[in-house]
């Protein structure tokens, strides 16, 4: 006998939840850990339960799509081939490297916004500096760049209506663009360029060169999950110090505090809200019964705001224990490219600090809404 669909706890489409994400999920923190939803399945809000599942593959699985997507919806033995073949890709030495290129792109961005008149850092600086900076690291031609952003639109804009059918299509035409890239570089031969594209034609897993699909999923992976983050955390970032003048002042008196200050600004209020899971096994949590094959949501951006871990969350503290801070997850799958995304944030506010001597708010932000968090628009006078 099939279980009985449990009645929905709460909506997370509601309009009541998307005019404040982070007080809405505080909220069912405290009032239903576990939810259930009939758009997203099981919901975890405290950071216990959400550790439980991260450290935990065997019961809550990453294979949660129907889409292979490489190596994040990935469980052991696979993960873990997989990872060791990407995680070069994000080493120190290619990462100095690549950091004069992501600081001349902020500066070249930065020095097209006046200092006398408002602006609407979103469009102007986070969106692009993310897409650069992202494209360069990458090895997107620039002449695709903006294709690139226009997909990456077009697929967050699916994600939130729940239309699968688009989403596919627009994955079909990624995977067509990724194809023309690779067949490109086949073309030129040894000639090609040395970067993550090229790297990529000739990695190997398990002795087997990676397949074209399996780059087009991880380039989708690190293309459209990377933009909105990025472009989410900057704005975050940059409300947060127009709404904090002392924070501003105290690192631009003391730069090396920047790097904490980034990660416990955006535990304070995350740019990515939920991952997936599926459960493989019968399980409880929170005291409710999951099934097996049941979807679980967990909510970074709520238990990076759980009061039993991080004392009055709400506060900005610089000096706070990163540790418990689920930014980029925990666990085997914790996120590859956060030492990517630690060095184009850090430039991000380095370079807008050092452009202007005072960040103000020149109107009232607009939120963003799930998927994305944050803010849709920041008007900002850099003056």
């Amino acid at each position: 006998m099939m279980k009985k669909q449990p009645e929905p706890d709460w909506d997370p489409a509601a309009d009541d939840v998307q005019s404040n994400q982070c007080d809405a999920y505080d909220t069912m923190r405290r009032r239903c850990p576990v939810a259930y939803s009939n758009d997203l399945g099981w919901s975890v809000f405290r950071h216990a339960d959400v550790m439980r599942i991260l450290l935990d593959h065997e019961t809550f699985s990453n294979v949660a799509s129907s889409y292979r997507s490489v190596p994040n919806g990935m469980d052991p033995p696979e993960h873990t081939a997989y990872r060791e073949a990407i995680e070069p890709y994000f080493d120190a030495d290619r990462l100095r490297l690549f950091e004069p290129v992501c600081r001349a792109t902020a500066r070249a961005l930065l020095a097209d916004i006046p200092a006398t008149e408002p602006v609407e850092l979103i469009a102007s600086f986070a969106t692009p500096y993310s897409l650069h900076s992202q494209c360069a690291f990458l090895g997107w031609p620039r002449q695709g760049a903006a294709s690139i952003r226009d997909w990456a639109q077009r697929s967050r804009e699916a994600r939130h209506r729940g239309d699968s059918e688009r989403l596919a299509e627009i994955a079909s035409e990624f995977r067509m663009q990724v194809g023309a890239v690779l067949d490109a570089r086949r073309r030129v031969g040894n000639d090609a360029a040395d970067d993550v594209i090229g790297g990529l034609l000739k990695t190997t897993v398990n002795g087997v060169q990676l397949a074209d699909d399996d780059i087009a999923s991880i380039l989708r992976n690190w293309t459209v999950g990377e933009l909105g983050s990025l472009a989410s955390g900057i704005g975050i970032i940059a409300g947060q110090l127009a709404a904090g003048p002392v924070l501003q002042a105290r690192l631009r008196a003391e730069p090396v505090l920047i790097p904490a200050a980034i990660e416990e600004i955006l535990r304070a209020c995350g740019p990515l809200v939920s991952n997936r899971r599926r459960a493989t096994r019968d399980v409880v949590l929170g005291g409710r019964h999951i099934s097996a094959g049941e979807r679980v949501t967990v909510f970074w951006v709520a238990a990076n705001r759980d009061d039993t871990v991080f004392e009055s969350p709400d506060e900005v503290r610089v000096e706070r224990d990163s540790r418990p801070n689920l930014l980029f997850g925990a666990g085997i799958h914790i996120c590859p490219g956060a030492p990517l995304a630690r060095l184009e944030l850090r430039v991000a506010v380095e370079e807008l600090l050092g452009h202007c001597g005072k960040i103000e708010l020149a109107d009232t932000p607009r939120r963003a809404v799930y998927p994305a968090n944050g803010w849709a628009s920041l008007p900002l006078k850099l003056s």
